[in-house]
């Protein structure tokens, strides 16, 4: 893999792998293959880790535990919950991560044209197998194109408002923690990816993703070095999402529009 993130032929190499995850989260692994195994049997076609653990660079008590399921049928109410049941009893087995997100989806919505560059992107690249055949087997490679930059991020517009409704209802300082890493997760990658194409490669480090932004958008780094820091360690700070979502998230929204268009409207 070459430094921008890509393989020998210029398509962006899978970023994780369960052999990067620190000692440490051994433990969180095999019990959360276990609990999935036993929640969902046979629903379940495969199962996906992403995010710092499969990359190598999670800290204990402080990174999260990130899972996406891939389901046979369409996902129903009692799966998600038993999503949701996993992820509390996880959180509360093992103080080495704080908390735990489970995406649940099916194969077919995975798989599907309109997702092909968007969540196909995410299995193929950016999630690391768990159990079951990989789906990746059955997507493209991906290059880091204007394309993969507007179906992957050209919808932070339409994320906004709900995050100020969120904001304006936190009652305490872990909402505004969990909600300010979110949001501030979203829009520095949101920030990379507005300027990938011009880069050519592709990066899930936070603090490195601001640093290239700002390579384009000298103006706005001091701001997105913020939000990269947030997405690290969350702030309980009103003022830190009014920034984000105030000023640098409807600028960066305006200006994805403005460079690759708007993500393909979803059903």
């Amino acid at each position: 893999m070459s430094e921008r993130g890509l393989d020998h032929d210029g398509t962006i190499a899978r970023e994780g792998a369960l052999d990067r995850v620190p000692t440490a989260f051994t433990p969180v692994v095999a019990a959360a293959r276990t609990r999935i195994t036993q929640a969902f049997d046979t629903r379940l076609h495969s199962a996906y880790i992403y995010g710092s653990l499969p990359r190598g660079t999670a800290v204990p008590g402080v990174s999260d535990l990130d899972l996406q399921l891939a389901l046979h049928d369409e996902p129903t109410a009692a799966d998600r919950a038993g999503a949701q049941a996993i992820a509390a009893a996880l959180d509360r087995a093992f103080p080495q991560i704080d908390g735990v997100g489970i995406l649940v989806s099916s194969t077919r919505a995975l798989l599907s044209e309109l997702e092909r560059h968007d969540d196909g992107f995410f299995i193929a690249c950016l999630c690391t197998p768990l159990l079951g055949p990989d789906l990746a087997e059955r997507l493209p490679r991906y290059r880091p194109t204007p394309l993969l930059a507007r179906e992957t991020n050209g919808d932070l517009d339409r994320a906004l408002p709900h995050w100020r409704a969120r904001a304006a209802e936190a009652a305490t300082d872990a909402d505004r923690r969990t909600l300010s890493r979110s949001v501030a997760r979203r829009i520095v990658r949101t920030g990379f990816t507005l300027i990938m194409p011009r880069w050519g490669g592709w990066t899930s480090d936070l603090a490195e993703s601001a640093e290239l932004f700002g390579r384009y958008y000298p103006e706005r780094l001091q701001q997105m070095r913020l939000a990269a820091g947030v997405g690290a360690a969350p702030s309980a700070d009103p003022a830190v999402l009014a920034t984000l979502l105030g000023d640098l998230g409807p600028w960066l929204a305006a200006e994805y529009t403005a460079v690759h268009g708007e993500k393909t409207p979803r059903p």
